[in-house]
């Protein structure tokens, strides 16, 4: 099992944990996602899937929140 597997079993099994926005960045590298860190002032990261249109955005500054790990 690579490194992002095991990272993100231990983000379902504990959402409420002090996540980081390196740990999604992981998790995104390891499932072949898209990750565009922020930029021009912004604080928000965004995720999305190749083909799909759908984009998660989530705060870069500080923990991420249990809602973005636990509604996958």
């Amino acid at each position: 099992m690579a490194k992002g597997e095991k990272l993100l079993e231990r983000m379902r099994a504990n959402p409420r944990d002090d996540w980081h926005i390196e740990d999604m960045r992981t998790v995104c590298r390891a499932f072949g996602l898209n990750y565009r860190k922020p930029g021009g002032g912004s604080s928000h990261a965004t995720i999305s899937h190749p083909s799909q249109a759908a984009i998660l955005t989530v705060v870069a500054r500080r923990p991420v929140k249990p809602v973005y790990i636990s509604s996958s």
